[in-house]
């Protein structure tokens, strides 16, 4: 089954690169009330009202269209674009609308489920030789300006359609509400706008075949920087399906998706902002379902930010070269519990997805480019801020390997200062301290911190380096746990049980 993975390097891009906050209040996005459209109406699907424009450069006038195009649409005259709009019988609040170029009333069942919901839907004319250009731009002027249509459409996009869609939003990012694109194709001015799209909090749906050629070259490279950034990336991937056929049956998921993103705002500022200036991303696993769809006889897998549950995460700078990364539970516990860690947290880290679930905080402390671990002074001015703050006073340590040895250094200079320390496969190696952990373990021990490794390796100088390090903590009276597999239910239990 086809997945995708994260990079580190692009983590750190993400910590460096997340968007700001956006103002809501902006008044280059305050709404123009709403004027029926003119010219005369036929019907499309369900007995919905169909409107017919041409353009010929900016000039768009009412277009009386022949009974034979049916629901469809012809070709444009040379020099002109073809546009319609249907309306839906009881338009939703905010007037939210669909926008698609490309392959007009081809598997419309989404379209017409949104209209249901009180969605207009609008399509100018596209195709290998029309492409996104400044056409578009007076259509989107036409639409919001004159008629009050949202600020932010929805795109439905099939194919090359879903290439114009992106390639559009790209060139836009602060004039799209979301995204559906279905088996996709793309281009290289594509892959360099995804990021700016990330930083606006676009959300995007992928609708995908195993057997089309394209998944590969664009619909999953596409997805996996999307995430990379910290943007909302949503999949579903039809086993077995090809290029055709395009959308699902039952269109629900996919008009649930687009409603979903008209109907969500940002979360409030957090506390700790504190007037800085603050980015936010998201975080969210890679976990999702997997189940058959008789509509379309297809196994269908989701996963993504649409089908787990996703947390707004923060770069807060502080002052540091890099930021403090904050990943905000949707309910926090009582007192702020918090895990302080050294390094990035990634999209199969079910443990931290566990504890996030469970109301802490996850916390990555600033580590620089030019050393391997954090600077003292750095991460107590850390401390003492989100302390400041409301966050509890003593947080969990978690680490891996080096990231290990890393909190260890931290905490080692703060025995009192610790919940507990759960490590797997730690590295006893801290960068920057005067000696290293496993010589200064007699204050850990002595303020009674619990602490449980999980140790899976099996390299000699490892293993004979974390079973020195069990010998000198329960020598010194330490309360120490040692297990040899991998359990989610235990790391927790251990966590939550110590957690302040």
């Amino acid at each position: 089954m086809w997945r995708t993975r994260i990079s580190l390097a692009l983590l750190v891009a993400l910590c460096l690169g997340a968007r700001a906050v956006m103002n809501p209040n902006n008044p280059s996005f305050a709404q123009v009330a709403y004027v029926p459209f003119e010219g005369e109406a036929s019907s499309w699907h369900d007995g919905f009202a169909r409107y017919d424009y041409v353009m010929e450069g900016e000039r768009i006038s009412p277009f009386k269209r022949s009974d034979s195009e049916g629901f469809g649409v012809a070709a444009p005259a040379e020099g002109q674009r073809r546009c319609v709009v249907i309306c839906p019988k009881h338009p939703a609040p905010g007037n939210p609308w669909s926008w698609r170029g490309c392959y007009w009333d081809h598997q419309p069942q989404t379209e017409v489920e949104l209209l249901r919901r009180g969605f207009h839907v609008a399509y100018i004319s596209a195709d290998s030789n029309l492409k996104p250009d400044s056409h578009w731009e007076s259509w989107y002027a036409y639409l919001t300006e004159k008629h009050g249509l949202s600020k932010k459409p929805v795109f439905v996009g099939m194919s090359r359609g879903g290439q114009y869609a992106l390639r559009w939003a790209t060139s836009h990012p602060d004039k799209v509400g979301a995204i559906y694109a279905d088996n996709p194709g793309g281009d290289d001015d594509i892959f360099r706008g995804l990021p700016d799209l990330a930083r606006q909090d676009v959300p995007l749906l992928f609708v995908v075949g195993t057997n089309d050629p394209l998944l590969s070259r664009f619909a999953g490279p596409f997805e996996t920087i999307y995430q990379q950034f910290g943007g909302r990336a949503s999949t579903l991937i039809k086993e077995g399906a090809g290029h055709h056929p395009h959308s699902l049956n039952d269109p629900k998921p996919i008009a649930d998706f687009l409603e979903k993103s008209v109907l969500d705002s940002a979360p409030a500022l957090p506390a700790f902002a504190d007037g800085s200036k603050l980015a936010r991303s998201n975080y969210y696993s890679l976990a999702g379902g997997f189940k058959w769809h008789p509509e379309d006889g297809y196994y269908i897998a989701s996963h993504g930010a649409a089908f787990s549950p996703c947390y707004a995460q923060y770069a807060l700078p502080l002052g540091f070269d890099t930021p403090v990364t904050i990943i905000v539970p949707k309910t926090e516990a009582p007192g702020r519990p918090w895990v302080l860690r050294s390094n990035f947290v990634r999209r199969d880290a079910l443990l931290d997805q566990a504890l996030l679930a469970q109301g802490l905080h996850i916390v990555v402390g600033p580590v620089g480019y030019n050393w391997d671990g954090p600077k003292l002074a750095e991460w107590n001015k850390m401390y003492d801020y989100l302390v400041a703050h409301g966050f509890a006073r003593k947080p969990v340590l978690e680490g891996e390997g080096g990231g290990a040895g890393a909190v260890y250094g931290w905490a080692v200079e703060n025995p009192d200062k610790v919940a507990c320390i759960y490590a797997v496969d730690p590295i006893m190696h801290a960068a920057g301290v005067e000696a290293q952990p496993l010589d200064r373990l007699e204050g850990l021990a002595r303020a009674g911190v619990p602490v449980m490794h999980v140790a899976l390796g099996s390299e000699p100088s490892l293993v004979a380096e974390q079973g020195e390090m069990e010998r000198r903590y329960l020598s010194f009276g330490g309360k120490i746990t040692v297990v040899r597999e991998s359990s989610l239910p235990k790391a927790v239990d251990f966590i939550r049980s110590h957690s302040h």
